[in-house]
C-alpha cells in the first residue's frame, strides 16, 4: 500500500495557481482504504475500497469506494530519451484527472461538510459534482440542500444547487428555487480596508471567499420572519443585503397578498416592497378585520 500511495502522489498534476478550494490544489492526494487498493495498469485506474479516504490540503473525501482515473502525459518535444524500465512523472508519465467517490460520500473541510451518495471530481475543470437522495452542504452560516445535484466550481468561485434547491441561514431566512447559484470573490479582490484572517485550506466555494451574490431561477421563494415572496427569478446581493425577485411576483404577509412584476426584499429588516413597471400598477388583496359571518370580528 505504501508504494501505491507514493505512486498516486506523484501522479497528481501540479496546480497552475493557488486555489484554497477542494482537491484542485494543495499538493499530493493521499488515499487510504480499509479494504485495500487495487491498481490496474492496463486501465490506468486505481480503486480504493472499504472506508476509503482521500486527503489533499485541508479537504477530506470519505466514501465506500474511491476510483482514481489516470491518463498518460504527452512527451515534450526535445525531451531526453529515458533508459528502458525508467520513467519521468513530469514527461510522458501518467497523471490523475478524475476522482470518483461512491457510497456515503462526505466532503469535509475545517468548517464545512457536504454529503451525497456519489461524487465526481474533475481536476482539469476544478469541479466537484455530488448526486444522491439526501444532498446537503452545511456551513457555519447556512445549509444548502438540493434534489438533483450540488456542484463546486472552484476556479469560477461558484457553488450550484440544482432541483428544489434551498438555502436556510442560521437566522432562519430561506431562499429556494429550481436552481441556486452562489458566487464569491477572492480576498485580494476586496475593497481597501481591514483584511480578514487567513482562510483554512480547502474551504468550500460558498465560504472560502466573500459572498458576492446568489442567483435563483425557477419557482423562486424567499421567506423572512414576516413575509413569503415568490417569483420566476431572483438575485440576492450580499453587499446591500437586498434581494430582488422578478416575474409574476407575489408577496404574502399575514394573509394579505400583493402582486406585481418585481419586488425588493431587505433581508436584514424583512421588509418587502412590490415594484410596478413604468406607467403600470400593482394589485393586492387585503384581508379585512372581520368577515360576513362575523368571525374574526373585534370584541
Amino acid at each position: 500500500m505504501t508504494r501505491l500511495l507514493l505512486l498516486l502522489a506523484l501522479l497528481i498534476p501540479a496546480a497552475a495557481s493557488a486555489q484554497p478550494v477542494d482537491l484542485s490544489n494543495g499538493g499530493p492526494i493521499d488515499i487510504t482504504a480499509a479494504g485495500g487498493i487495487e491498481y490496474r495498469d492496463t486501465e490506468l485506474v486505481a480503486i480504493a475500497s472499504g472506508n476509503a479516504r482521500a486527503v489533499r490540503g485541508g479537504t477530506t473525501v470519505l466514501a465506500d469506494q474511491l476510483v482514481a482515473r489516470m491518463r498518460k502525459k504527452p512527451v515534450l518535444p526535445g525531451a531526453a530519451k529515458l533508459a528502458p524500465g525508467s520513467s519521468d512523472p513530469d514527461n510522458g508519465g501518467t497523471e490523475v484527472y478524475r476522482l470518483e467517490a461512491h457510497g456515503h460520500v462526505r466532503l469535509l473541510t475545517e468548517t464545512d461538510e457536504a454529503v451525497g451518495d456519489d461524487g465526481v471530481y474533475d481536476i482539469d475543470q476544478a469541479v466537484l459534482i455530488l448526486t444522491g437522495k439526501a444532498l446537503k452542504l452545511t456551513t457555519p452560516n447556512q445549509v444548502l440542500t438540493a434534489r438533483d445535484q450540488i456542484e463546486y466550481w472552484s476556479d469560477r468561485h461558484m457553488g450550484v444547487g440544482r432541483g428544489n434547491a434551498v438555502v436556510v441561514t442560521t437566522d432562519q431566512r430561506r431562499l429556494a428555487g429550481d436552481v441556486l447559484v452562489a458566487f464569491t470573490v477572492d480576498d485580494k479582490a476586496q475593497p481597501p480596508g481591514p483584511k480578514p484572517g487567513p482562510k483554512p485550506a480547502g474551504a468550500d466555494p460558498l465560504t472560502s471567499g466573500k459572498l458576492q451574490r446568489i442567483e435563483a431561477y425557477g419557482n423562486v421563494e424567499l421567506r423572512t420572519i414576516a413575509d413569503i415572496v415568490r417569483g420566476d427569478r431572483g438575485v440576492y446581493l450580499a453587499e446591500t443585503d437586498i434581494a430582488r425577485l422578478v416575474g409574476n411576483v407575489k408577496i404574502t404577509h399575514a394573509g394579505h397578498q400583493l402582486n406585481g412584476p418585481a419586488a425588493d426584499v431587505n433581508m436584514k429588516t424583512g421588509i418587502a416592497r412590490i415594484i410596478a413597471d413604468p406607467g403600470g400598477r400593482v394589485a393586492g388583496q387585503l384581508v379585512p378585520n372581520s368577515t360576513q359571518n362575523g368571525t374574526n370580528k373585534p370584541k
